[in-house]
This record gives structure tokens, C-alpha cells and sequence, in this order.
């Protein structure tokens, strides 16, 4: 299987509203969410699905009312423009790194088996988990590890990272494994080196920058009514969605007008966020951290 949904009747039964509507798939995958929307629509109604990754042109659903978007979701705005169609009655995301990223090894997201030290969403564009491990200064790696991963002894990691790369360039994801698991903590080596991979990750991909401006434009091209489902996977990017869904800006700045009313586009449809139930963690053990958090456009 190319991914594993998660919270999928959930996502779907939350946002589908109007069976002639248009709606936004940003994360297109496996295309499991997109084909149970399609399921839900008529003749009328239309999906625009995206996708960074050029592997999930494959899974792109055989159907007139899907248009596929090989982009970045930070462009939602100017396809959506493009294409005529806002406003939307409703988007869905699913952050998480795919299960076919994970498990296809020369992609460089696994750190369960060797591979090319890549990381990239898009494969074919921008710089890999290579070119940061082995260029970046120490201070811009400690500010990586900081930042994106909380991690423990982010110092002693970033100058074992030189030292190594001083003799050999670090090229693999067992190369990386190894210089890691020698900084973690006993018994707590695998959620350490998840960390780094994570942190890498994020810089190679500026995925808190994508999604902080895919979440500003949420609020021009989704129409009053519509609804907004996110799944988010780890502390960074929940918080992201939480301050816009609450506030409509990132920082989670309250405002409010003349009468104390709190200025945001959205109104909460679940006031805390949906997580897996303890079944499907056991079945899909990649779901446990998911937290799905559902907005209307008011």
C-alpha cells in the first residue's frame, strides 16, 4: 500500500457537505481520501488534488472531476485561481511523510534501512538531507536541531556531524544512523535518530514555511460554510494549525473588535482534536501521534 490512511471516514464524513461542491485534496498520497470524496460527489462537484511528489501521479484517480496539481501546496491560491474554482467548499490535508516514502529506501526517509541520504519530497528539485549535512555550518545544524526536533545534545550531534564529514562526506542514511545512535540516550536511540531524521527532514523540505502559507490562504479560498480538515503528526505543525484555526494568524495573537468579539475566519467544528481510536494505532502504528483538527469558514 502506497499509504495508510488515517482517520479516514472521519476526514471525509466531516468535510463533505455539498455532493455538487469543489474540493481541495493537498496531500493527494495513495489518493485513498480523494477516492472516498469522489465517492461522496455527483456529476457536478469537482476535486483538485496536490501533490509535491511526482510518485503520486500514479495514484491520481481515473475520473473528468479530478484535476491533479504536481505542486507544493503553498501555490493553493494560485492554482485554485488558475483552474477558476474558488471559492471551495472545502480543504483537506494529511501531513505525515507517505508510507511509500518511508519504506522506499533511496528515497532517504527510512532510517530502518540504507539508503541515499536524501529526504526530499519532490526528488527531482531542491537540496537533499546530503547537501545539509555536509554543508551547513555547525551553528546553522545546531539551529536545525534546535528548532525542528527539540533534540537532546544538539551540540555534541552537530560536532560529531563535522568531525565525521572533516575525513568522509555522509552520504547514507546508515552513515547518519550511526553518528546519531553514539549521541542518544541509552535505551532511547530510535526516538532519538527519528528526531534527527525529522529535523533534517523539515529543513530540506521548508515544510513549516509551505504550511504556514498554505494556512494564511485558507481563509480567501474556502467560501463561508465550508469546511477545513487537517491531520497533523508532531508538535511543530499542530501548533501552526491550531493558532490559525483559532486566531487566523500564526503566532495565535487574539484580536477582537469594538465589542470584544474575537476577529478569526473560523469557528471550531471539534473543539479538541480527533485522534485514532486505540484499534486503528494497533493497526497502523504510524497513526498514534495524528491529531485531526476540522474548522468551518464562517
Amino acid at each position: 500500500m502506497y499509504h495508510n490512511p488515517v482517520l479516514l471516514n472521519e476526514c471525509v464524513e466531516q468535510l463533505v457537505k455539498n455532493p455538487s461542491g469543489v474540493y481541495v485534496d493537498l496531500t493527494l498520497g495513495g489518493g485513498t481520501y480523494a477516492k472516498h470524496i469522489l465517492e461522496k460527489l455527483d456529476e457536478s462537484g469537482k476535486l483538485i488534488a496536490f501533490d509535491i511528489d511526482e510518485d503520486a501521479l500514479a495514484n491520481v484517480p481515473d475520473d473528468k472531476r479530478v484535476i491533479f496539481v504536481n505542486q507544493n501546496y503553498r501555490y493553493l491560491w494560485n492554482y485554485l485561481r488558475y483552474f477558476d474554482v474558488m471559492p471551495v467548499d472545502g480543504v483537506i490535508a494529511d501531513l505525515g511523510i507517505s508510507s511509500h516514502q518511508i519504506d522506499t529506501a533511496e528515497r532517504g526517509f527510512s532510517i530502518r534501512k540504507d539508503g541515499d541520504l536524501d529526504m526530499r519530497m519532490n526528488n527531482s528539485s531542491g537540496i537533499s538531507a546530503k547537501d545539509v549535512i555536509n554543508t551547513y555550518s555547525r551553528e546553522q545544524l545546531l539551529d536545525i536541531f534546535n528548532e525542528y526536533g527539540e533534540i537532546l545534545k544538539a551540540n555534541v550531534l552537530a560536532d560529531r556531524i563535522v568531525r565525521y564529514r572533516q575525513d568522509k562526506l555522509i552520504e547514507t542514511t546508515a552513515e547518519l544512523k550511526e553518528i546519531a545512535e553514539k549521541v542518544a540516550p541509552r535505551n532511547k536511540e530510535f526516538k532519538y535518530v527519528s528526531q534527527v531524521f525529522q529535523a533534517i527532514r523539515i529543513e530540506v523540505n521548508k515544510e513549516l514555511d509551505a504550511l504556514g502559507e498554505m494556512l494564511l490562504q485558507l481563509s480567501s479560498v474556502v467560501k463561508s460554510g465550508g469546511i477545513i480538515a487537517i491531520i497533523s503528526y508532531h508538535s511543530l505543525e499542530d501548533r501552526l494549525v491550531k493558532n490559525v484555526f483559532k486566531t487566523g494568524n500564526l503566532e495565535g495573537n487574539e484580536y477582537k473588535d469594538f465589542y470584544g468579539n474575537k476577529l478569526t475566519p473560523f469557528k471550531m467544528v471539534t473543539r479538541k482534536p480527533i485522534v485514532p481510536s486505540d484499534e486503528e494505532i494497533e493497526n497502523n502504528s504510524r497513526a498514534r501521534s495524528a491529531k485531526l483538527r476540522v474548522v468551518e469558514r464562517i
